[in-house]
């Protein structure tokens, strides 16, 4: 079945474990706008459930720009797919995108490659001349940007915990040095975390070599962290450390770390002019 129907919106569920966010951002923005002038132009491409619901397997974002908009109906192609494939088609999609985060791109690949693994189709097909298969990954990089190598590499972000993923999609984290990080248990990321808050710090690509060294050896220890943290970096500049609870109490409760940064910074500035006058007068 491949029909194009006008599905209403409140039957067209998200699919479970899509790794891609739906935000208001710029691009949803020009999205919305987009639409609100021509209407929804490209279908959503949806699957049909045992509930009588559709599983959106292409088109979230748009299903999103219309929620906005308050549009009722969607026109969306009903294609007969299973899981795998269903998976296969929501991340192959996707990847087309131009603006996508690290971690986006590690949970696609990783769902993607699962479902190739589970689906067993034969890969003989794209055999190469002396009758090796390729792997997953390998059938993988055919379609994709990036090589079975770096397939791989994405895939091991999955396993930072979210906190550190974040600082990765943020770019506080680089990617190399991310990769590394990967191999900590989770219990060492969590130490970690918390030596980079508290020391306002992140691993260069040396440092986390070193950590993913230790791990692997058994030998991590907050002492052994904190020695390698603590190592000056040749661009790290001189900062001013605070401790958050002794001054958070003296600014709203919903008041983010950088609006506090800027009305410190701001409240020197006067304190700075204040002095200047305070010298002319003399």
């Amino acid at each position: 079945m491949n029909e194009i129907k006008n599905i209403q919106i409140t039957n067209l569920i998200s699919a479970p474990d899509n790794p891609f966010k739906v935000t208001m951002d710029s691009e949803m923005a020009l999205l919305i706008e987009s639409i609100a002038e021509t209407g929804v132009i490209a279908p959503i491409i949806a699957r049909p459930t045992e509930n009588g619901k559709y599983e959106i397997v292409s088109g979230h974002r748009r299903k999103y720009a219309c929620e906005y908009l308050g549009i009722k109906n969607v026109p969306t192609i009903i294609k007969e797919l299973d899981r795998n494939e269903a998976v296969i088609f929501l991340v192959d999609s996707n990847l087309q995108r131009e603006n996508i985060l690290p971690s986006e791109k590690a949970f696609a690949y990783k769902m993607k490659l699962d479902a190739l693994s589970t689906q067993g189709k034969r890969t003989d097909l794209t055999s190469c001349q002396v009758g090796t298969k390729l792997r997953s990954d390998e059938l993988m990089a055919q379609s994709a940007e990036d090589s079975a190598r770096q397939i791989q590499r994405y895939i091991r972000l999955t396993n930072l915990i979210p906190p550190i993923l974040d600082m990765v999609d943020e770019k506080r984290i680089a990617f190399t040095p991310a990769v590394e990080l990967s191999y900590l248990l989770p219990e060492e990321q969590t130490i970690l975390l918390s030596e980079m808050e508290y020391n306002d710090c992140t691993p260069n690509l040396s440092q986390a070599q070193r950590l993913k060294k230790l791990s692997m050896q058994g030998l991590f220890t907050k002492e052994k962290l904190s020695a390698i943290m603590g190592e000056e970096k040749a661009n790290q500049k001189e900062r001013v450390k605070i401790p958050a609870e002794r001054i958070r109490k003296y600014f709203p409760k919903d008041y983010t770390t950088a609006q506090i940064e800027e009305t410190i910074v701001k409240l020197c500035e006067a304190y700075h002019r204040k002095r200047l006058r305070d010298r002319d007068s003399r």
